[in-house]
């Protein structure tokens, strides 16, 4: 059961801060991945923040369980000596069940949690879970002395995850949003794909015969294993305000892929992907920006319709209030991808 709605914005222990009414809405186009136990990728930090909206330490998975300590301890060392400007600061921590789980939480929360954005949890179950990380959450932001709640942010890649999507996105007024993540999922789905996200070869459509030549060849067009369950994500955040992104595209060296793999995501309503190599960036910021033609034309519509009421003609094309919300979309985040990034504002002459 949840709490009453009373209670929902109360701190959850003596001396938290206050839970945010709204999750700000920030430029989010990309969440780039790295090791903090990798001494490259660690002297890299700096100059990759000032290149992304989102740098993650990553504790979880693809960091060796032997430098698992070694991780954390090298995200608290960055988190003290970087300065990230207005990119934001998230990490993956270590999976609830794991033996590393709530050192990680309990370090980085009382050593560089006024630094932190974001806490992303790996393999949500349900509400349960995010119940859990909440009250943890509030005692260590209060032992700390913290002004500012860090938020979470929740990770599908376990069916019964996607099954209590909705009830995990209402869990919290600390869930910031949710990445799929597909390569888990597909293990949890019994799915008979090796590949972390993107198509398959043999999930596709034919067309039927045709009837004056049954033995011609029928074209085949792949499909999206991956559309349901990203829909499914799209409406549970957007139907609580929190922000839905998809996850890794594992295969680094298929850009084309990559991109259309993005594409979709964004198309579908997500905010921004994970960039897990630095040849993804350039992608993801290609993506999850509104092309300048479209922010043109959603200013148009925005103009010829001020108050959004009525309907007038564009172009031969009819404009009303459903259009005018969704140029609204597309507007709103170019102003905001303008007000960080240079290389836009002057893309949209903003």
């Amino acid at each position: 059961m949840l709490r009453s709605p009373r209670d929902f914005f109360k701190p959850k222990a003596v001396g938290a801060p206050e839970p945010l009414r709204e999750i700000p809405v920030r430029p989010s186009r990309m969440i780039h991945f790295f090791d903090p136990s990798n001494p490259k990728m660690a002297a890299k930090v700096g100059d990759i923040a000032r290149q992304v909206d989102i740098v993650l330490g990553n504790l979880e998975d693809a960091v060796p369980t032997d430098r698992k300590i070694a991780a954390r301890e090298g995200l608290v060392k960055i988190g003290k000596e970087t300065d990230f400007g207005d990119t934001q600061l998230w990490t993956r921590v270590n999976s609830l069940d794991s033996p590393w789980f709530l050192d990680d939480m309990i370090q980085l929360v009382t050593e560089i949690g006024d630094k932190l954005d974001v806490v992303m949890v790996p393999k949500v179950q349900g509400p349960w879970d995010i119940f859990f990380v909440d009250q943890l959450l509030a005692q260590l932001e209060a032992k700390s002395g913290l002004k500012k709640p860090i938020l979470v942010h929740a990770i599908l890649e376990t069916a019964l995850g996607v099954a209590n999507v909705d009830d995990i996105a209402n869990a919290s007024p600390r869930m910031q949003g949710m990445s799929l993540g597909p390569a888990d999922l597909a293990a949890s789905r019994r799915m008979k794909t090796t590949r972390v996200g993107g198509g398959h070869p043999g999930y596709l459509v034919r067309t039927d015969p045709d009837p004056n030549n049954p033995e011609a060849p029928r074209p085949t067009a792949q499909q999206d294993l991956w559309h349901y369950t990203i829909a499914r994500m799209v409406d549970a955040c957007a139907g609580v305000g929190i922000l839905p992104f998809y996850g890794p595209f594992g295969d680094i060296a298929d850009l084309v892929a990559c991109e259309d793999q993005f594409r979709n995501a964004f198309l579908l309503g997500c905010v921004g992907t994970w960039t897990l190599h630095p040849n993804q960036i350039g992608i993801a910021k290609r993506v999850f920006s509104p092309s300048p033609d479209e922010v043109k034309w959603a200013k148009r519509v925005i103009e010829a319709l001020p108050d959004g009421s009525g309907a007038v003609m564009l172009d031969g094309k009819m404009q009303d209030d459903a259009t005018f919300k969704q140029c609204q979309v597309v507007f709103n985040l170019a102003k905001l991808i303008a007000g960080r990034d240079a290389d836009y504002r002057e893309l949209y002459g903003l």
